[in-house]
């Protein structure tokens, strides 16, 4: 007889949800992680969260809020009375509450400013200045922070008084008497040296490329922690004055939601990104975000159309020649698609400044006439000594030798264009104030599509004196 499998906690709480057993939604939901809590009421059908959030309460739903997609947070926050909102707030950690309210309405937004505490809402107002996408709208301004006038014993007697401010004791600023950013420590640090040592002396320096300014953009704050490998990143303002961190877990979060827009751009799918998950997104968002690409290509691909409507007389001598038509078009289409990931993975890396496009064209110049040369090669192979065996009509006088020829050239001609074109794609759209990334693979495949044929029948027509 086989055992009898345990139910995975998210597929008992839907249960208890649906059976209106609010003991039961409490049990579970306080015994699980709260990124499951998020997942399971995105699961709910909609006239069950009330139920849901009646059961567990202000203080578990305030961490479960902070996973939901942004589009659902405010219809989340409506099923809350006054007196509930005040303690699911005073739950959150400061940019955890700052996000929250970012994603609700004006309106919505001062109705919750107006329910927290005076230092609340004027630490909150503060940070609110600073766009979402920005290193001062993800910091948090709980963290360790020193004095360089203190001693070690003063240190950690303020920071056991100030604990319930501080998210992260990993690392510790140092900041002077006006707030200015001067050096950071450790715990160890403090724990290692007697209590009458000076904190200004066991400090280390935190250098200026190991900072961000507030306005600076969220990705960029990412990728200083990641190419650093900081813990957290302190956040300053012009004139150095610390203001908040951010910590590594925000920076996988933010990277996260980066690539996930930049691979949707990539794709073709405009629009803002939103966090909903794809079953959870309306069919019409859907539909919203990919029709204007799609509709564009589809002109575009007239062109396309036409192409192969003014070399039809080519086709007609030699009705062989369409057998190698789709695979020439397809071969540019990768080759160029490959060029752009790999030069947009690299600027999205830092690891392409400015004034490298040069170095970079050249470079995938050379790499995609290695690659067309090599294809046009196995292409000439197949077409010289295997084709024949298949005996396709051939017009008199152009023989399989003289047709691979033709092949292999315009094969290779199609691969180094479309790789050396889908180089510069990226630095064409950043040159034009644009994330390279909307530079997307449809665009290049339609792009190639026209030269691949363009250059096949160029070719073809040339060599074989059609």
């Amino acid at each position: 007889m086989p055992e009898e499998t345990t139910a995975h906690p998210v597929e008992a709480l839907l249960r208890a949800v649906e059976a209106d057993d609010q003991s039961a939604v409490l049990a579970i939901a306080s015994e699980i992680h709260y990124a499951d809590l998020a997942q399971a009421y995105q699961d709910l059908d909609e006239e069950r969260h009330p139920v849901f959030l009646k059961s567990i309460g202000p203080e578990l739903a305030a961490d479960m809020l902070v996973e939901l997609p942004e589009s659902m947070i405010e219809e989340a926050l409506d099923h809350f009375r006054p007196a509930e909102l005040k303690v699911l707030f005073r739950e959150l950690s400061d940019d955890d509450r700052v996000d929250m309210l970012q994603a609700v309405g004006d309106e919505a937004r001062l109705r919750y400013l107006g329910l927290l505490g005076p230092e609340d809402e004027e630490l909150t107002r503060s940070l609110l200045r600073y766009e979402y996408d920005t290193a001062g709208g993800r910091m948090t301004t709980r963290f360790g922070r020193l004095f360089a006038s203190m001693t070690v014993k003063q240190a950690i007697e303020y920071l056991r008084r100030d604990q319930d401010n501080t998210e992260t004791l990993s690392r510790i600023f140092v900041v002077d008497a006006k707030g200015h950013l001067i050096g950071r420590v450790r715990l160890r640090d403090l724990a290692f040296n007697t209590w009458d040592t000076p904190i200004r002396d066991i400090m280390a320096e935190v250098g200026s490329e190991q900072r961000v300014l507030a306005t600076a953009d969220q990705e960029e704050a990412a990728n200083i922690l990641l190419k650093y490998d900081l813990v957290v990143l302190p956040v300053i303002d012009e004139f150095d004055h610390l203001l908040g961190i951010i910590t590594h877990d925000d920076a996988m979060e933010i990277l996260q939601e980066e690539s996930t827009e930049d691979f949707e751009r990539f794709g073709g799918i405009a629009g803002d990104q939103d966090e909903a998950t794809y079953l959870n997104t309306p069919t019409f968002s859907h539909f919203r975000r990919r029709a204007g690409w799609l509709v564009g290509l589809a002109f575009v691909s007239i062109v396309s159309g036409y192409v192969m409507m003014r070399f039809g007389s080519v086709l007609s001598q030699a009705f062989v020649l369409s057998l190698f038509l789709p695979m020439v078009v397809a071969a540019g289409g990768n080759s160029g698609g490959q060029a752009t990931t790999m030069v947009i993975r690299a600027m999205s890396l830092n690891e392409l400044i400015q004034g490298t496009g040069t170095r970079v064209a050249w470079k995938e110049l050379r790499t995609g006439f290695l690659l067309g040369l090599l294809l046009g090669i196995c292409m000439a192979l197949f077409t010289a000594f295997i084709l024949p065996a298949f005996s396709p009509g051939l017009p008199a006088g152009i023989g399989y030798p003289r047709l691979a020829l033709s092949v292999a050239v315009a094969l290779t001609a199609q691969v180094t264009s479309a790789t050396f074109l889908g180089s510069l794609l990226p630095f064409g759209a950043r040159a034009m104030k644009l994330d390279p990334a909307v530079v997307s693979a449809p665009a290049i495949a339609a792009i190639v599509d026209v030269s691949g044929m363009v250059i096949y029948f160029s070719v073809v027509r040339t060599l074989l004196g059609l």
